[in-house]
């Protein structure tokens, strides 16, 4: 079983490079910024757990740009083992269908808690908010399902 969540985790970090990928390979070809809502999130997980995150105004952004940025991957490397951990024991989809399912799946995993904390509402999102997460997170599901089936094959041949 460990060793399907660690390939589970290491599909994961594939993936997580795809979701960026796609993400800023969006951005340079719309030209929009990079959302904020991880900062935010970070932010306001800060102020609900009473703890103070230091530095001025500008050592504080950078804190939680870069806090958030590794919130991003530990889901995606979390989402990667869950679907490794499946694998074990017994899901066998398709890959275009567990990469449909990891990709919802971090997508959840991502907005859920944005959601929760009330920096987004995606019933309010326009169809173009729902592409633009829609998509990475795909990449995201794809790569990961990808790069475990061939961690599979590879033991299989090993």
């Amino acid at each position: 079983m460990v060793s399907s969540l660690f390939r589970g985790a290491l599909a994961g970090a594939a993936g997580t490079t795809a979701l960026n990928a796609a993400t800023y390979l969006d951005m340079a070809l719309r030209g929009r910024g990079a959302s904020e809502t991880p900062e935010q999130t970070v932010d306001r997980l800060s102020e609900k757990a009473g703890i103070t995150v230091p530095g001025d105004e500008e050592h504080r952004s950078n804190r939680f740009s870069g806090l958030g940025a590794l919130m991003g991957i530990s889901t995606g490397i979390a989402v990667g083992a869950g679907y490794g951990l499946a694998r074990r024991l017994g899901w066998r989809p398709r890959l275009p269908v567990g990469g449909l399912a990891a990709g919802l799946t971090a997508m959840a995993g991502s907005s859920a808690p944005m959601t929760v904390l009330g920096i987004t509402d995606p019933r309010q999102w326009r169809p173009a908010d729902w592409v633009s997460d829609l998509v990475p997170h795909l990449a995201y599901g794809l790569v990961t399902a990808a790069t475990y089936a061939a961690t599979e094959r590879s033991r299989r041949r090993g």
